[in-house]
């Protein structure tokens, strides 16, 4: 397996350009334990494995990054005892996994307001980001306390307050200006977008950076999801044609360029 595993690997670094940056809505750890009669926290909880396997395929592969839907501003309308689990989840997967990052070279990062999450977890997130701040491999990007609206109201006002202190010009207001104030600042936009458990919407997901992002639906629970169903979304990825807003012949240029690689794009900013 481990050597059919590789050669997988292989075939899609040879086969066509690989996504710089990978995003995923981790949906249907709800429907996961239902099916088995389980309480939702079981589906939560399993659902931790798949993170674990996705994860390290992305730093074999060399994904420069990889962002999770991990806890939304919606999640905080379920209720209370789930949300309560889910906190005590995450404290404690980060606790036990993060030397295990730190091994393997990934960098913890997070986008949201994480001032916002309970003492504990909010702590446990940003000890991870400190203990792997040197890593220099796959980037591990939490959304947490993410909502698509919220991150564009919130750079909306800080470039308004900057035009009423005189430090911005409205006339030089660009899309660059609001991709920098976005939590997202120090990454290209995802290339790939992932989605579990076969829904057909983004749920307030990176609505400004999914511009341009190749969308790939599976019908996979998020507990079930591993490996194998990455690759498969990786290789439609490489099987599309990414146009962006162009025709076919100018992306080809008569040379048969037809790939755009983003990972040429990543931003200066991040640190490494």
């Amino acid at each position: 397996m481990a050597l059919e595993d590789k050669e997988i690997r292989e075939r899609l670094k040879n086969r066509g350009i690989l996504p710089c940056h990978i995003a995923i809505i981790m949906d249907g750890n709800g429907r996961w334990a239902k099916q088995r009669g389980l309480p939702r926290v079981a589906g939560h909880r399993e659902g931790v494995k798949a993170v674990r396997d996705v994860v390290e395929a992305c730093g074999e592969l060399g994904i420069k990054v990889l962002t999770l839907y991990t806890f939304s501003t919606e999640n905080w309308r379920r209720p209370q005892k789930e949300v309560s689990a889910l906190m005590k989840l995450l404290l404690r997967t980060l606790r036990k996994e993060i030397e295990e990052m730190i091994r393997n070279n990934v960098q913890l990062m997070a986008s949201g307001d994480i001032e916002k999450l309970p003492a504990e977890a909010r702590e446990g997130v940003l000890e991870g980001i400190e203990k792997t701040g040197q890593n220099t491999g796959l980037v591990l990007n939490l959304a947490l306390n993410y909502g698509g609206r919220e991150e564009i109201l919130a750079a909306v006002r800080q470039i308004a307050n900057e035009v009423k202190e005189g430090e911005l010009k409205p006339e030089t207001i660009d899309a660059e200006t609001i991709h920098r104030r976005l939590y997202t600042s120090e990454f290209p936009d995802p290339d790939l977008l992932i989605r579990t458990s076969g829904e057909f919407r983004i749920s307030n997901f990176l609505l400004w950076q999914l511009a341009y992002t190749e969308i790939f639906i599976t019908d996979v629970l998020w507990p079930d999801f591993r490996r194998k169903d990455l690759y498969e979304a990786i290789e439609e990825f490489q099987r599309r044609e990414r146009r962006f807003g162009k025709v076919s012949e100018q992306l080809s240029g008569g040379n048969g360029a037809s790939k755009v690689d983003s990972c040429g794009k990543m931003r200066g900013t991040m640190r490494r």
